[in-house]
C-alpha cells in the first residue's frame, strides 16, 4: 500500500498557496475601469517588449471606433487573470481525462503489458470528477458575464438592434446558447465520471474475486467499450464547445482529433512520470524497463501524431488562404508568435530528438526529461488554443497569474492523485492476464 509522504503533500500546499498569491496578485492588478485600461494599454506600449498593445496606434479614426476599442481592450485585460484560469484547469482535467481514455483502451484491446499500471492510472483519473465540476463552475460562472472568455455569451451579439449585432453568431445561436451549452456540458462531465466510477469498482472487486471469476472482467470490458464511443462523441463535441467556441467565428473539422492528440499524449507522460516516482520511492517492483519503454514508444507515436495533425490543419488552411479561415493563424502569428512556435518545437523537435533512440526509452531519467518537455509544451498550446481569442495582444505569458494558475492545479492535483494511490494496493489481482504483464520482458 502507498504511504503519500509528508514531504510531497507539503510540496503540493505549498504550490497552491503560491498559485493563489499569483493569481490574486493578478486580479489585483487588472483593471476596473475602461480609463486604468488606457493608462495600462499606454504604458505597455512604451515598455512591453513583444509590442503587442502598441500594435493598436492611433488608425481608429472616429471617436465611436475608438470607445469600441477602448472598451474592447478593457475586456481583454480583464479576461487575462480568468484565461490563465481557464488554461490551468482544463489543462489538468485533459490530463486525467485522457488517461481514462487510454485506460479503457487497454481494457477493451485486452492488453496485457498495462496491467501492473491500472493503479496508477486510477489514480490519476481519480482527479477527473475534480477537475471537470471546478472547470463546470468556471463555464457557469461565464455564462453569469463573471468574464469574457467566451465573447458569444455577450447578449448585444445576438440582438439585431444593437451596434454589436453579429450575423454569423446569430446563425450559429442554436448550438451556442447558453442553456443548451451547460446541458451538453453536463452530460459530458457524468458521463466520463460514472465510467470512472464503475471502472474502480470493478477492477477493486477482481482483487477479491474468486480466482477465475471473470465477471467483474467481462463486465468491465463492455463498459469500457461503450465508454470508447461516448468518449469519441463528448471528446470531439467537448473540444469544439470549450475550445474553439472562443474563437466563434473560425472552426475546423480536424479540432477535436488534434485536442485529443495533445491529450491522449499528455496523459500517457503523466502515467510515465507518476509510474517513475513511485519506483524511485520502491514501490512497482514489478513495472519493470520494458514497460516504461511501450510507455515512451507512445509518447513518442502520440507525438508525431499530434505533429501531424497539427501541420494537417495548419498547412490546408495556409495554402488555402481563404480569409474566413486563415485569419486563426494570422492571429496567431501577429500576437502571440513566441508561445505559438515555442510549443511547435517543443512538442516535435524535442521528443523527436530525445525518444526517437530505444535504448533510452528505457532510461527512467531520460524519460523524466521528455516528459516535461511535453507536458510543458502542451501547456502552452493549451494557452495559445485559449488566449488568442479571450486576451488576443494584451496575452503576456510570464506573469503572476499565469504562473500561479500553474501551480495551483498542479499542486491540486499532486494532492487528489496521490491521495488516491493510498486508497488501494498498487498491485492489482485478478485480472486473467496479470501474469503476462507482470513477466513482460523483451
Amino acid at each position: 500500500m502507498y504511504s503519500f509522504s509528508g514531504k510531497l503533500k507539503i510540496t503540493a500546499i505549498v504550490l497552491m498557496v503560491i498559485g493563489i498569491l499569483g493569481v490574486g496578485w493578478g486580479f489585483l492588478n487588472t483593471p476596473s475601469t475602461v480609463e486604468e485600461a488606457k493608462e495600462i494599454v499606454a504604458h505597455n506600449s512604451a515598455n512591453d517588449s513583444h509590442g503587442a498593445a502598441a500594435s493598436h496606434g492611433d488608425s481608429h479614426a472616429d471617436t465611436h471606433h475608438d470607445a469600441s476599442h477602448d472598451e474592447h481592450v478593457f475586456h481583454q485585460l480583464q479576461n487575462r487573470p480568468w484565461s490563465a484560469i481557464y488554461v490551468a484547469i482544463f489543462f489538468f482535467m485533459m490530463l486525467s481525462l485522457g488517461v481514462l481514455a487510454f485506460y479503457a483502451i487497454q481494457h477493451v484491446a485486452q492488453a496485457g503489458w498495462s496491467i501492473v499500471l491500472f493503479r496508477v492510472m486510477e489514480a490519476i483519473t481519480a482527479y477527473l470528477p475534480v477537475g471537470a465540476v471546478i472547470l463546470f463552475v468556471f463555464l457557469v460562472l461565464s455564462s453569469m458575464h463573471m468574464n469574457h472568455v467566451f465573447a458569444w455569451m455577450n447578449p448585444e451579439l445576438l440582438d439585431p438592434s444593437s451596434d454589436s449585432f453579429d450575423q454569423l453568431l446569430y446563425d450559429k445561436k442554436g448550438y451556442l446558447n447558453v442553456p443548451f451549452f451547460l446541458a451538453r456540458a453536463l452530460i459530458y462531465i457524468v458521463g466520463w465520471i460514472l465510467y470512472r466510477r464503475y471502472a474502480r469498482k470493478q477492477t477493486l472487486a477482481l482483487d477479491n474475486a474468486v480466482e477465475g471469476n471473470l465477471t467483474h472482467y467481462k463486465k468491465l470490458m463492455g463498459a469500457s467499450a461503450a465508454f470508447l464511443v461516448f468518449f469519441l462523441i463528448s471528446e470531439s463535441m467537448m473540444s469544439w464547445d470549450w475550445l474553439m467556441s472562443i474563437d466563434h467565428h473560425w472552426f475546423s473539422t480536424l479540432y477535436g482529433w488534434y485536442v485529443f492528440a495533445g491529450m491522449f499524449v499528455s496523459g500517457i507522460t503523466t502515467i510515465a512520470l507518476v509510474t517513475i516516482y513511485l519506483k524511485s520511492k520502491g514501490y512497482l517492483e514489478i513495472v519493470n524497463d520494458s514497460h516504461l519503454h511501450d510507455l515512451a514508444k507512445f509518447m513518442f507515436g502520440f507525438s508525431i501524431f499530434w505533429t501531424y495533425l497539427w501541420f494537417s490543419q495548419f498547412m490546408l488552411i495556409w495554402y488555402a488562404n481563404i480569409p474566413e479561415e486563415v485569419t486563426y493563424y494570422v492571429q496567431r502569428f501577429e500576437e502571440i508568435r513566441l508561445p505559438f512556435f515555442a510549443m511547435v518545437v517543443m512538442n516535435f523537435v524535442f521528443p523527436i530528438l530525445l525518444l526517437m533512440n530505444s535504448d533510452y526509452k528505457r532510461l527512467p531519467w531520460f524519460i523524466v526529461i521528455a516528459g516535461i518537455v511535453v507536458l510543458v509544451g502542451h501547456y502552452i498550446d493549451v494557452y495559445v488554443l485559449i488566449t488568442p481569442g479571450s486576451v488576443g495582444d494584451q496575452w503576456k505569458f510570464i506573469s503572476p497569474e499565469v504562473i500561479g494558475s500553474a501551480l495551483f492545479f498542479l499542486g491540486l492535483f499532486i494532492l487528489v492523485v496521490f491521495n488516491a494511490l493510498t486508497k488501494a494496493p498498487l498491485n492489482i489481482k485478478g485480472n486473467p492476464f496479470l501474469k503476462e504483464s507482470e513477466h513482460f520482458h523483451y
